[in-house]
């Protein structure tokens, strides 16, 4: 199930246009596709943002650019620096039946029990890249890591993907993993043991005459 999004396209690219599109409240954008020539438009900020919220990041939108719909999703954008709101972004053009290759968001679910020992968690990736029909692209996966213990690792070969879906990654790719606590104090302990001898040294030594 997509939802319509308008947008109207660009014919101006000067500087300043792109200013008064932003300062409107719109967004300027490109769709872009095999199958289709690339195509400046803008569209509104609150309505993208409201989209998003409906179908998700990985979702279907069907744009309509001034009365002619095409089904795309959001496959990058850019963000402003202060307030993190959109100042461009890009729609792949998409047919529901055809393979994409799209970024999925990598999210660890539970309080691992290594760091409940005092071992730290490390993610390695954020990102997985996958290749999937556009209705089967998930909003994000997730990974339990509840029972992952101290100097323990997940893999990518060990997250599923119930053939929805396939992951472009190789299976022995580190996931995360839980560090073995920092042994810091042991070190700081050991150093701070100045060489040389005791002051009491040679009378612990000297017998009793």
């Amino acid at each position: 199930m997509s939802t319509t999004l308008q947008a109207k396209e660009r014919k101006e690219f000067r500087h300043s246009a792109l200013r008064t599109i932003r300062e409107t409240g719109n967004i300027p954008a490109v769709i872009y596709g095999a199958k289709v020539d690339s195509k400046p438009v803008y569209v509104s900020s609150a309505e993208l943002t409201k989209t998003i919220r409906d179908v998700g990041r990985n979702g279907i939108i069907s744009l309509d650019v001034d009365g002619s719909k095409q089904d795309v999703v959001l496959t990058d954008y850019q963000e402003g620096a202060i307030k993190r709101e959109f100042i461009h972004v890009d729609f792949l053009a998409v047919d529901k039946s055809s393979k994409i290759n799209v970024d999925v968001r990598l999210v660890l679910v539970g309080e691992a029990e290594g760091v409940k020992d005092g071992g730290v968690l490390q993610q390695t990736l954020h990102q997985i890249a996958i290749t999937s029909t556009p209705d089967n692209i998930p909003q994000q996966i997730e990974v339990d890591i509840t029972n992952l213990k101290v100097g323990e690792t997940v893999l990518m070969g060990d997250i599923p993907s119930a053939g929805a879906f396939t992951i472009n990654h190789e299976d022995d790719e580190v996931v995360a993993s839980i560090l073995p606590p920092r042994q810091e104090e042991e070190i700081n302990a050991g150093e701070q043991q100045e060489p040389g001898h005791p002051d009491n040294e040679e009378g612990r030594e000297t017998k009793p005459e």
